[in-house]
């Protein structure tokens, strides 16, 4: 068994492609439309399912916002330089709410940035061996 992809529901699909896109980095792997359902699926990632787990953006039409309960945690991401990461994602007009920084009582490198829709992205800083 694998993960395959995590599903979000996004209140603005373009909004939400650009910043997964454009500040993180991701590809548009593919769209769905289903007027008849009232919905439109993106997926995004840095390569496609097999090889690579997926983003799922849902957008149901008329919702432009969700309330993101307190279940959620948030996605992470494996960066090379966690820092250098923090740096690209403000030039690219993203929110980084935890600078890049040892872990509290440890020494694995982490930042934290949120998207447009409030949901958070750990970045886990993991050297090129």
């Amino acid at each position: 068994m694998r993960i395959l992809h995590t599903m979000l529901r996004v209140g603005d699909l373009q909004r939400s492609i650009d910043f997964y896109t454009r500040v993180l980095g991701m590809k548009l792997l593919r769209t769905t439309d289903r007027p008849e359902q009232k919905y439109t699926l993106a997926f995004v990632g840095y390569g496609n399912n097999p090889d690579h787990a997926e983003l799922e953006l849902t957008y149901n039409y008329g919702t432009d916002s969700y309330d993101i309960g307190t279940a959620y945690g948030h996605i992470a991401i494996a960066v090379e330089d966690a820092y250098k990461t923090c740096e690209t994602v403000k030039a690219a007009g993203g929110n980084v709410t935890r600078e890049a920084g040892p872990v509290k009582g440890g020494t694995t490198v982490i930042a934290f940035v949120q998207d447009p829709d409030g949901y958070k992205i750990e970045l886990i800083e993991r050297k090129a061996a």
